[in-house]
């Protein structure tokens, strides 16, 4: 690129050629005076092709701490000053790496760029030290449409804190799927009506707030039976179950203004004339569906395109094209971030991409960076996302969520209710299918707190037969068990679900005596373990939320939340025991 092109640049982004010289920051949530909207038709007309294109890409970034020289950090660099990316997306760190990092990209970028990042349920999804939310699922369960603005407030301080413009958040997807692997309790539940509004909710708390929002991932990923991640998962739903149940949370989002829809990798074969393709490289849905009938006109965001569904039978250069000739704007996360342009670039010059369907994009991208004030050049200083980030205040509102969430599925012969009555003999047998995870042990500290003596043991996804016979052991030393389980959702596992020697176990142990379940994950698991007499959701395998149940468990609070989903016949949407606390 020429240096006159350059100088150019500097002309028309005049307040940030006047920060990139300036100490690290990043840019705060509400400019004082907004640039004019032409801004973004004279950047338009000023870049050339490769240029354009490149701001369509958006790759992927650790948020961890790296050095000057650092390789994954000079990567990073690279990306920006010789690629032009438009944007980054940045992942797990520290909230002052994640600013530093950022602010030293930023400073490199010759056009601005868009920084996004995956912040469902809060910050704590790649904040160490963020304020977290009992996931999607545990917001439903509380029944307040003002905690999903909540937790869209909060996210939206702490990530534009440190430099984040756009979120890929709500889920807008609709559990109905109980084996589905990679959304569960992502989701807000399985009743579309109320999931549109919890997802209508979130997006005002997130955009009044100074973040981009997301609906993800259209057309519907919750009926799905396999993880994207690691093949295409096929949805064979026709139109009529597909307008009435997947679609309604994304009209609502759209309704609520929201200023991206992510697609997903997902097959619909009833809607797509037969064909079996990621909805991310279908016109059908996202031009037909997404544009014209719902009418939606902000940002098309590609779920990851490194991802199997998709780069498994297109590669990193033609899943892009594609994607863009579907109706997506902003192609995330390509394996191949050079690839992707060169691609499109081809794509274009050769006449299979349209000029102006390129330009409709790029237009798209750059007035969301004028949107998020990125050509006003307003900064703030680091030292600023400690006074916004996990604070005291957003961790309170989080806490009070978070016990609000906690739902008493079953208490058979009030098993639980004994519980809570008085301190007695314990075994609190834990498991969690990620081996790092210290589920339970918050739980057990609250309980001896409490007075009960506790009889812990632990499994782990490779524990062997020894390793059960020492669990029975201990179970058998109190007359109550209390399995703590954190099975979640995992990207690449494509399985959410107990191991069958733990839930043969769990089941072993409810007949020998009073065995309360606490899930820490996902909510389906009494479908694996029938037998216990008591079955409490906590959602989250985190300490807030160990407390939390520690206070229910001992009778120091209540139990109010109810089901999102439905269980069985016996256990439909809506359940959920109340218990108040103790006279």
């Amino acid at each position: 690129m020429s240096q006159a092109r350059l100088a150019h640049y500097s002309v028309v982004l005049l307040a940030c050629a006047t920060a990139a010289a300036s100490p690290p920051s990043v840019a705060i949530v509400k400019p004082t005076q907004p640039v004019a909207a032409d801004t973004v038709q004279r950047l338009l007309d000023s870049l050339p092709l490769r240029a354009r294109v490149a701001q369509l890409v958006m790759p992927w970034i650790s948020g961890a701490y790296a050095a000057a020289g650092d390789p994954e950090l000079v990567k990073a660099q690279r990306w920006v000053d010789s690629l032009q990316v438009g944007g980054i997306i940045v992942s797990i760190g520290s909230p002052l790496d994640i600013a530093a990092k950022l602010a030293v990209l930023q400073r490199q970028a010759r056009v601005p760029l868009l920084i996004a990042s995956d912040l469902e349920g809060g910050t704590a999804m790649r904040f160490t030290g963020g304020t977290a939310f009992p996931t999607n699922m545990g917001v439903a369960a509380t029944g307040r449409e003002r905690d999903a603005y909540e937790m869209g407030r909060i996210t939206a301080v702490e990530g534009r804190a440190v430099g984040i413009h756009l979120v890929f958040a709500p889920v807008a997807d609709v559990n109905n799927n109980a084996a589905n692997p990679i959304i569960n309790t992502r989701s807000f539940g399985e009743d579309p009506a109320a999931v549109a509004r919890l997802v209508a909710a979130e997006v005002r708390g997130l955009q009044e707030h100074g973040m981009l929002a997301t609906a993800k991932h259209f057309p519907g990923h919750g009926d799905t039976g396999s993880d994207s991640h690691v093949g295409l998962p096929v949805v064979d739903a026709p139109w009529a179950r597909l307008d009435s149940v997947e679609l309604a949370p994304f009209r609502a989002a759209i309704r609520s203004g929201v200023a991206a829809v992510m697609s997903a990798h997902i097959a619909l074969p009833g809607i797509d004339s037969g064909r079996v393709r990621p909805a991310t490289v279908t016109p059908s849905l996202l031009t037909g569906v997404l544009r014209d009938s719902l009418g939606f006109e902000g940002l098309v965001v590609t779920d990851a395109l490194d991802m199997g569904a998709i780069i498994k039978t297109y590669g990193a250069g033609e899943s892009a094209v594609l994607a863009l000739l579907a109706g997506a704007d902003l192609l995330l996360q390509p394996s191949d971030p050079g690839a992707a342009i060169d691609a499109v670039v081809a794509a274009v010059e050769s006449g299979r991409v349209s000029r102006e369907r390129l330009d409709r994009s790029v237009r798209r991208i750059l007035e969301m960076k004028r949107r998020a004030g990125l050509f006003d050049g307003q900064r703030t200083a680091l030292g600023s996302v400690m006074d916004s980030v996990g604070t005291a205040a957003h961790q309170d509102v989080a806490r009070d969520v978070t016990a609000r969430s906690l739902i008493l599925v079953r208490d058979d012969s009030g098993t639980v209710s004994r519980f809570r009555s008085r301190a007695q003999p314990v075994t609190v047998l834990s498991y969690a299918d990620d081996p790092s995870s210290p589920v339970g042990a918050t739980l057990a500290a609250e309980l001896r707190a409490s007075g009960y003596a506790v009889t812990t043991f632990r499994l782990w996804p490779s524990s062997g037969p020894a390793s059960y016979d020492s669990a029975r052991t201990a179970l058998a030393a109190s007359p109550v068990a209390v399995v703590a389980t954190s099975v979640r959702v995992s990207a690449w596992s494509n399985r959410i679900s107990l191991p069958p020697d733990v839930a043969d176990l769990v089941n072993a142990s409810a007949r020998s005596r009073s065995t309360i379940l606490v899930s820490f994950g996902s909510p389906y698991l009494l479908l694996q373990a029938p037998a216990v007499q008591g079955y409490l959701l906590a959602w989250a395998g985190r300490a807030m939320n160990e407390q939390a149940v520690g206070a229910a468990l001992t009778g120091r609070a209540g139990i109010s939340g109810r089901l999102p989903i439905s269980l069985d016949a016996a256990t439909p949407v809506g359940a959920g025991l109340q218990v108040g606390m103790p006279q």
